[in-house]
Order: C-alpha cells, then sequence, then structure tokens
C-alpha cells in the first residue's frame, strides 16, 4: 500500500508533463482573469467575466476575506446549539439527550468532510471544494430552520456538520498558497479570528432571535461565499500541481500585482513542484523519512493537542461553569467570554508575522497552564468553604478571571497557529491524505472533549480544570521540543528544512 504522488507540472526543461504523468483535476473551476505572465497584456478578453478588472491586481488579502466567510460559517455552527437548547427542546418536545446529540452530529458530520477533503481539494481545487461545502451547509440550515422533528434536526446538522469539516482544512491550505511569506501568519490567522467571530455572533443573535430565525441567518455566510469565488483566483501552488502552467503564473501575478516580477517566486515553485515529482509513489515505510515524519507529527500533534486543552469543552458548557462559579447572568458572561476571544485573536493576527509562532505558542501554552491552575484551585477552595462567605465571592470571581484569561492565553496562540503551521509544514506530496489525517484528528478529539467534559465537571470542577492544565503543561514540551519556527520563509524553504 502506498500514497500517490498528488503533484504535477512541467519538468525541469520546460516541457509539459504527458497526460499519464499528471493527475488532472475532475472540475476545474477557472480563472474570470486571462493574461500573459510576462507582459501582463489581456489574452482572451471575451473569456474574461470580471473583464474591467483586468487592470487591478486582487490582494492576498481580499481573497483571504472573502474565504473567511467559511471559518464565519464554521464557528456559527459551533455556537449554534448553546442559545437555542431551551427554545428547541420546548417547540419540538425533545428529550435532554435528543438535544446532545443534535450537538454532536456536527463533530460528526465534520469527521466525515475531514476525511473528504484531502481528496476533494487535490482533484477540484480549493475554490471548488469550498463551493461545494457551502452547498450541504445551506441545505443544512434549510433543514434545521423547517423542522418540525427530531429527523430534519439531525439531517441538517450533520450536512452543516460536513460543510464545516472540509472548510476547516481548505481555508488554511489556501491562504497559505496564496499568501507572500511576510504576510502568512497574519492572513492564516484570520481563519481562527473568522471562527471566533462566527461563535460570538451566533451567541449575540440567539439571545434576541427565535432559533429558526436564526438558522436562516445561518445560511448567509455560505451565500455569499459562493458568488465571491468567482472573483477570486485560484491557488496559483495547486495550478502548478496540476500542470496547469499558464493558470499558475496568471493566477500568482493577479495575486502579487501586475507590476510585481514574480520570475524567482514562480521559479522556486516549479522547482518544488518538479522535486515533488520525482517519486511516483510513497510507501509507507518511507514515512520514517525524517521529512515526513516530522511535520506529520507537528501537523496532527499541534491540533490534536489543541482540542485536548479542553478549550471545546469550555465553551460547550460555558455556561454551566459560570452558573457553578456563581456567576448570575451566565448567558450574558458567556457572550462576553465570546467578545473577549475575538479581540485576543484579533491582537494574535497583527502578532503572528511580528513575534513569530513559535513564540506565541510557547507563550499561549504558559498562560494556559497557569490560568487553569489559578481556576482549578479556586473550584477546589469554593468547594469546601460556606456558600455566600466573602472568601465564596472572592473565588467565585477569581475563577471567571481565570476562565477569562485561559480564553486570552488560547487565542494568542493555540487558537490558530496550529491550523496555519499545519497548512505550512504538511509535504506537498502527501499533503492531501495528510491534511485529512490532521483534520479528521482535530474533530475526534473535539468529539471526545465535548463529550466527556460534562462527565468531568460533574465529577470535579477543580480536578477536571486539573487535568487540562496538565495537557497544556505537555503542549508546551511538545512546542519546546518538536515546532519550528516558521516565520519569514516560503513554503518551499519551510519543506527543505525537513530533509
Amino acid at each position: 500500500m502506498s500514497f500517490r504522488d498528488e503533484s504535477g507540472g512541467e519538468d525541469g526543461g520546460g516541457r509539459t508533463s504527458s497526460a499519464s504523468d499528471l493527475r488532472k483535476p475532475f472540475l476545474h473551476t477557472g480563472s474570470w482573469y486571462r493574461m500573459s505572465a510576462a507582459g501582463g497584456g489581456v489574452m482572451d478578453r471575451l473569456e474574461s467575466s470580471a473583464y474591467a478588472l483586468r487592470d487591478s491586481s486582487v490582494s492576498a488579502v481580499l481573497c483571504t476575506l472573502i474565504v473567511a466567510l467559511g471559518p464565519i460559517q464554521f464557528g456559527f455552527t459551533c455556537g449554534y446549539s448553546s442559545p437555542t437548547q431551551d427554545a428547541i427542546i420546548a417547540d419540538l418536545g425533545l428529550s435532554l439527550s435528543e438535544f446532545s446529540i443534535f450537538g454532536s452530529l456536527s463533530n460528526v458530520g465534520a469527521m466525515v468532510g475531514a476525511i473528504a477533503s484531502g481528496q476533494i481539494a487535490e482533484y477540484i481545487g480549493r475554490k471548488g471544494s469550498l463551493m461545494i461545502a457551502a452547498i450541504p451547509n445551506i441545505i443544512g440550515w434549510l433543514a434545521i430552520s423547517f423542522a418540525n422533528d427530531s429527523s430534519f434536526l439531525f439531517m441538517g446538522r450533520l450536512l452543516e456538520g460536513f460543510g464545516v469539516g472540509v472548510i476547516s482544512y481548505v481555508v488554511p491550505v489556501y491562504i497559505a498558497e496564496i499568501a507572500p511569506q511576510n504576510m502568512r501568519g497574519a492572513l492564516g490567522a484570520v481563519n481562527q479570528l473568522s471562527v471566533t467571530i462566527g461563535i460570538l455572533l451566533a451567541y449575540t443573535l440567539g439571545m434576541f432571535v427565535p432559533w429558526r430565525i436564526l438558522a436562516v441567518l445561518g445560511i448567509l455566510p455560505c451565500s455569499i461565499l459562493i458568488p465571491g469565488l468567482f472573483f477570486i483566483p485560484e491557488s496559483p501552488r495547486w495550478l502548478a500541481k496540476m500542470g496547469k502552467m499558464e493558470d499558475f503564473e496568471s493566477s500568482l501575478q493577479v495575486l502579487r500585482g501586475f507590476e510585481t516580477d514574480i520570475s524567482a517566486e514562480v521559479n522556486e515553485i516549479k522547482r518544488s513542484v518538479q522535486s515533488s515529482r520525482r517519486r511516483t509513489t510513497i510507501q509507507f515505510a518511507d514515512i520514517k523519512q525524517k521529512r515526513y515524519s516530522v511535520p506529520l507529527m507537528v501537523g496532527i500533534g499541534l491540533l490534536v493537542l489543541q482540542q485536548l486543552s479542553g478549550v471545546n469543552g469550555i465553551f460547550f458548557y460555558a455556561a454551566s461553569i459560570f452558573k457553578a462559579a456563581g456567576i448570575e447572568n451566565f448567558n450574558l458572561a458567556t457572550c462576553g467570554l465570546g467578545a473577549v476571544q475575538v479581540v485576543a485573536t484579533g491582537v494574535t493576527t497583527w502578532l503572528t508575522d511580528k513575534a513569530g509562532r513559535r513564540l506565541l505558542l510557547i507563550i499561549s501554552t504558559t498562560g494556559m497552564t497557569i490560568t487553569l491552575l489559578i481556576v482549578s484551585v479556586s473550584f477546589f477552595v469554593k468547594d469546601n468553604i460556606t456558600e455566600g462567605s466573602h472568601l465564596y465571592s472572592v473565588m467565585s470571581m477569581l475563577s471567571l478571571a481565570g476562565l477569562v484569561a485561559f480564553v486570552i492565553a488560547f487565542s494568542l496562540g493555540l487558537g490558530a497557529i496550529p491550523w496555519i503551521i499545519m497548512s505550512e509544514i504538511l509535504p506537498v506530496n502527501i499533503k492531501s491524505l495528510a491534511g485529512s489525517v490532521a483534520t479528521l484528528a482535530n474533530w475526534m478529539t473535539a468529539w471526545l472533549v465535548t463529550m466527556t467534559a460534562s462527565l468531568m465537571l460533574s465529577w470535579s470542577n477543580g480536578g477536571t480544570f486539573a487535568i487540562y492544565a496538565a495537557v497544556c503543561m505537555g503542549s508546551l514540551l511538545f512546542v519546546c521540543l518538536w515546532v519550528p519556527e516558521t516565520k519569514g520563509r516560503t513554503l518551499e524553504e519551510i519543506a527543505f528544512s525537513f530533509r
């Protein structure tokens, strides 16, 4: 058994590979522009669906903002179940266990989407896979909004989950492949920032609108994303892998600006594609080589440790945690926690290309360990003192402050950066399969943490946070020992460093 080589392109002499050597895409989503890579003149005006934009560059920032609608959809899906629980149970006559199934089905659908995401993105392209992901999301929200029983509710949640699973892999990969090296960290962090915005929108809107209307509003991000994809270029690196060298150079020129000399970057990408095509198959035994084993371990390890920190369980049960801490307006506190996460992730977007990924991960995991220990101690003390005493009030406020500080620490590094690093370091010739495995591992761990968090919190609040703190300490050691710095390096330079 082996990994199939996923790359295509021109060989070193500039000849186009034969049809048998190239894996052609099932669907080419095309580009709205046609231009010559050298002179920047229009080659085929009649084929351009946006002729008026021919003299403008489509910046990587604009492309990132358009595909960021996908992660907003991701976050909205994650946050939807929290403010709608009581209303859905009352309207449809569901039991608490049935609603728990509804909440967890998005994770199940996301696992299926994660398994398929790599191959979909490989055969259809990054833009095409986002279009495919958007369709089940829209159908899923419609099914939920018109649901009269649990069957439509469950079906809609599964469809949403599938779309989110594909989005969670494709968006960070697309951003990493289009971004200039000096902006790749900041633009990559927009992925996680958009997720937090989606969560906050679901929390906030859920306080004011009925659950069916909230589901209809969930259609909007993907409804805007689909037409938006027609106005941005396909990933130039994917086009090069598919052997579409003319489109590859045109896409890169559009992304960098028509006045920019892209010859050096074009040659570097071509050399990378040529190198990755030298082997037609990758045997499982080859995974032991450093060029594959280290990036696989780092990419998968970071995404698993991100979830093992307990962040999903904490957010999913934030209201009950605040209630246990003695906070009266726990719904408002949950919205506040979401707002803090958005602001902190926004700061990370600004810092990623300045401070570097590795330093932010070290700061983040250190802060998470300390804050979770504070929360753990405060709950242990509260369990052994009289309710209503002054110390009890102090411990309640300390636990709230600790949770807010934990969210800030998580957002500064472990929230956004694992997705950035995964998209940067996975080897190009096994990227689709390895990325699918990493995304699947992340979603499986998220499902495990979400399902066990309630049981653990009912066992011991203090003990639960102590366990999460120990995991964060392990994450700190993992980062210090294994995670490389990728700031300021091209994707090709990063790949070469593992050889």
